[in-house]
């Protein structure tokens, strides 16, 4: 069973339905360091081998946790807090599983305990199961929790299913397989794009993806769906076909809370048959959403 399933999920919402907004009721000052937890994290062999090698582990795993908090204690933006205490502005948990001889698995996870939200959680592969394989993994993960800590925290972003605007004479009232099929590719793309750009959580849709219909034209009414869902905010996207082999694509984001528009994109060309939709969809994403605001966030830094 693999880690990902077993070790921090589970833990994961343990943590985040105990957890309690730090510092609720009072004011920190500016610059104060941020109060950072690391937790135990936890170890699963199903590697098989034949000698136990549970002592080893233990000892390892206990030398790991000891360099995390030093390394990641070290940053001077950061104050440690005892694990399990409930006043950290975040909470580091995560878990190792040794799968075979020569392969470890590392699974960490960084929780905003205020927001309630996961900021950063990732899957990481490293070789061998000695002293220095497991110190080069600490190393490394200790660069990655500290590069997660200074993130914001994630958008919760409520990605509709894309719609199709036929303008082909030979457009009908009824959307066909093909067409449906070709739109949830898009849509599922597009969603992948944005959660791992780090900057969004995405937030799921459920049936209001399959029963709202129409958002393009109903005047913003999707960030108040959005807001319902628990969203910061809402995109819709919108394929419009000018004929059998050419389409045009665009894509709106609003503010959930106010439905005021936040960014907006259209690809202005028209471009190759309906197979590319999900290509063409997520390059317009990139380029006029993630990319677009990762040069605004450099601009004034």
């Amino acid at each position: 069973m693999h880690l990902s399933r077993l070790i921090l999920p589970a833990f994961l919402l343990a943590v985040l339905v105990g957890v309690r907004p730090a510092g609720a009721g009072t004011e920190a000052a500016a610059a104060a360091p941020v109060g950072v937890s690391i937790e135990d994290f936890q170890y699963l062999d199903t590697s098989g081998e034949p000698v136990d090698q549970t002592a080893v582990h233990e000892k390892r795993l206990g030398a790991f946790m000891v360099a995390l908090r030093r390394d990641v204690g070290a940053d001077k933006r950061y104050q440690l807090t005892p694990a399990g205490q409930d006043d950290a502005k975040f909470k580091v948990v995560g878990g190792v599983q040794k799968t075979s001889t020569l392969v470890q698995w590392a699974r960490v996870a960084v929780i905003d305990t205020a927001a309630r939200k996961v900021l950063f959680e990732k899957l990481y592969t490293f070789r061998g199961d000695n002293d220095e394989a497991w110190d080069r993994a600490e190393a490394f993960l200790a660069r990655e929790v500290i590069a997660a800590l200074g993130m914001p925290v994630p958008v919760a972003l409520a990605v509709f299913d894309f719609e199709l605007e036929d303008m082909t004479a030979a457009s009908g009232s009824t959307l066909a397989a093909s067409d449906a099929s070709y739109l949830a590719e898009t849509t599922g793309s597009v969603r992948d794009v944005l959660g791992q750009s780090g900057r969004y959580r995405i937030v799921a849709v459920g049936r209001e993806a399959a029963t709202a219909g129409g958002l393009r034209d109903c005047g913003g009414c999707e960030a108040a769906i959005a807001k319902k869902l628990g969203a910061d905010q809402s995109l819709i996207g919108v394929v419009r076909r000018v004929s059998r082999t050419e389409y045009t694509l665009g894509f709106q984001l609003r503010d959930a809370s106010t439905g005021a528009v936040l960014a907006r994109g259209d690809s202005g060309l028209r471009m190759g048959a309906d197979y590319s939709w999900k290509r063409g969809a997520v390059r317009l994403v990139s380029d006029r959403l993630i990319e677009s605001q990762q040069a605004a966030d450099a601009a004034k830094r």
